[in-house]
């Protein structure tokens, strides 16, 4: 399996169009912190202005490392999800486009291992690729702005994260993210199994995402009830929870605490049953491919 792995790894960073993914990352980034580098304090002022007559915002103080990463992740999660689907959406159907499934199929190897090493090299590239996301976004804004705390604005609130109490936040964030991102990989496999051709698989993948977030978003009560639950979609975003900080009675944030864990945790389970299912059924399809004709 690990000779197998390996020989994955090299197929999918060998392609010119793996580092596409990671170049559209950091010039998303570069551009948006030279924006807040430059203009940070008027993209806070229109943000909070609303709250200026009622209270004093130190908009110098929250333009800083931590608060710029989270926004970045607010903006760019969003859509990573079509940078996987580039390189997982291919892993299967290329080799099948180009005739040398084939070859790998006539090895003395089974076709479930086979399968299994092409989701472990997609889930190398996934952390790869987040790897790259917190080394630009995190690392490299702190050295800029600094760090300090963070202030998250909910719907009807704000929460201030002392700076002590965020980095391990970052972390979990980031956990959280590749779970969701291996989850789209692992669509993206099952989907390049029923294809011979690469486009569709990609298209096919990043269409779904946009239909079930699409769906997930609209707040509509017939799907809120019968679909919102049940589409994975729902549970992706689930990383904002661990900037959700807990309140004690005084409405005093304290340290540490999740506001709604439980939710957080049952996100996970739900994504880690779809990677489950997935990849499950994308060796079932293996198996029984036509790989001869």
């Amino acid at each position: 399996m690990w000779k197998l792995l390996q020989i994955e790894l090299f197929k999918i960073f060998r392609k010119p169009r793996t580092y596409i993914a990671f170049a559209a990352i950091a010039a998303f980034i570069l551009l948006i912190q030279l924006a807040l580098l430059v203009n940070g304090r008027q993209y806070l002022e229109f943000m909070l202005g609303f709250l200026d007559d009622g209270f004093f915002i130190p908009y110098d103080q929250i333009n800083n490392g931590y608060w710029i990463c989270f926004t970045i992740l607010n903006l760019l999660l969003i859509h990573v999800p079509i940078l996987v689907a580039l390189v997982a959406g291919d892993i299967v159907s290329g080799e099948a486009n180009m005739g040398t499934l084939r070859l790998l199929a006539s090895k003395p190897v089974s076709r479930s291992q086979i399968i299994l090493a092409k989701f472990m090299a997609s889930v190398f590239y996934v952390i790869a690729l987040l790897f790259w996301m917190a080394l630009i976004a995190l690392v490299l804004s702190l050295v800029l702005f600094g760090a300090n705390d963070v202030v998250v604005a909910k719907s009807t609130e704000l929460h201030q994260i002392e700076k002590a109490d965020v980095l391990w936040r970052y972390f979990a964030a980031f956990g959280f993210a590749s779970l969701a991102l291996i989850m789209v990989a692992s669509l993206s496999l099952l989907l390049s199994t029923l294809s011979d051709n690469s486009i569709g698989p990609i298209v096919a993948t990043v269409c779904i995402i946009i239909v079930c977030t699409l769906i997930s978003e609209m707040q509509i009560p017939l799907y809120d009830k019968y679909l919102r639950p049940y589409l994975f979609t729902t549970y992706m975003l689930g990383w904002k929870g661990f900037f959700y900080i807990g309140v004690d009675a005084d409405g005093q944030t304290i340290k540490g605490s999740l506001q709604n864990g439980p939710a957080i945790l049952k996100s996970i389970g739900v994504l880690l049953a779809y990677i489950v299912f997935f990849v499950s059924a994308s060796v079932f399809v293996f198996r029984k491919k036509d790989i001869l004709s």
